[in-house]
């Protein structure tokens, strides 16, 4: 077995989620940011995680170090900047939530390059990069030299907000980003919404083997609840079914596949062949299964033995 840790860098805030009470509209608070719940998501896993971010310098920041505290998450990568806790406030009118942001400027955009902890960077077996800090200039620049500096395995997830995006040069300029990192990545998993941003009328299929093409090693493309698409170095796509649930709230979904494949390459490093990665995929779908069956991303992200109570097979 390895031993070893994740570097999670990327953004922390707190969501504020469209609901319902006594009849009147509410909205339940709740610390979020996708690289966040993947931070969370490993340590629930079992393994030993870095966070490497700019909080705030407010209440709502102390609740962000409070929960990764509590996870088991290190801070040692994360700095206090003067700014309030940016807020994503989302509603629901489809399969995907709708975020819209407030807080400028961004309190997890100001991580710049020299803030980067090069140390924690250097040791990790695993560096996550990705998210909305790529649409932030500082932060979009750390994530590039953490990229360049990364002494183990390197992994992006997109994680598409589309209102972040201000038209197409927006999009097009994010898009030569994700060229840029995935080129370097030996893992990228991105949500089937990300997809149909980023590359509008390519087949999941068509995606996954294009990303491939620029240099990543292996990707992972999530369907909900249609599984996902894992195209593994030199071999085929091939789609990986999601167990049947009743979800309650998909909200870190697709964190949690990512958690659970970087937990597994800390655990067990790369598999050696595809059938090594369709069974990673398939364990990793279980884990967002239990994450849809109860409410509230980070803290809804479940431990190995939760998820074999619930999938014993």
């Amino acid at each position: 077995m390895r031993m070893g840790y994740a570097a999670v860098l990327g953004e922390a805030l707190v969501d504020l989620l469209d609901g319902e009470c006594g009849g009147a509209p509410v909205y339940r608070q709740a610390v979020g940011g996708g690289p966040l719940n993947v931070a969370v998501g490993v340590a629930r896993l079992g393994g030993q995680v870095q966070f490497l971010g700019s909080l705030g310098d407010d209440v709502l920041a102390d609740r962000i170090r409070a929960l990764l505290a509590g996870a088991g998450v290190g801070l040692a990568g994360t700095v206090t900047v003067t700014a309030p806790t940016t807020l994503a406030v989302a509603t629901y009118a489809g399969p995907e939530p709708d975020f819209r942001f407030y807080g400028d400027p961004p309190s997890y955009g100001l991580l710049t390059a020299d803030d980067l902890d090069v140390a924690l960077v250097e040791g990790a077996d695993v560096l996550y990069c990705g998210s909305i800090v790529l649409l932030q200039p500082a932060t979009l620049a750390a994530s590039r030299r953490a990229w360049s500096l990364a002494g183990g395995l390197r992994v992006l997830d997109p994680n598409v907000r589309p209102r972040l995006l201000d038209g197409p040069e927006a999009l097009g300029r994010l898009r030569e980003v994700v060229a840029e990192f995935a080129a370097g990545a030996h893992l990228v998993k991105l949500s089937r919404a990300d997809a149909e941003l980023l590359y509008p009328g390519e087949p999941v299929e068509g995606v996954a083997a294009y990303l491939r093409e620029l240099g990543a090693a292996t990707v992972v493309l999530t369907l909900g609840a249609d599984g996902a698409v894992v195209a593994p170095a030199d071999a085929d796509p091939v789609r990986v079914p999601a167990p049947t649930v009743r979800a309650v709230d998909a909200t870190g979904a697709g964190d949690s596949v990512m958690a659970a494949l970087v937990a597994d390459l800390l655990r067990d490093g790369e598999p050696g062949d595809p059938a090594g990665w369709h069974e990673r995929v398939a364990y990793a779908l279980r884990v967002a299964a239990v994450v849809c069956e109860s409410p509230g991303g980070a803290v809804a992200m479940p431990t190995r033995a939760h998820v074999h109570s619930r999938f014993p097979s």
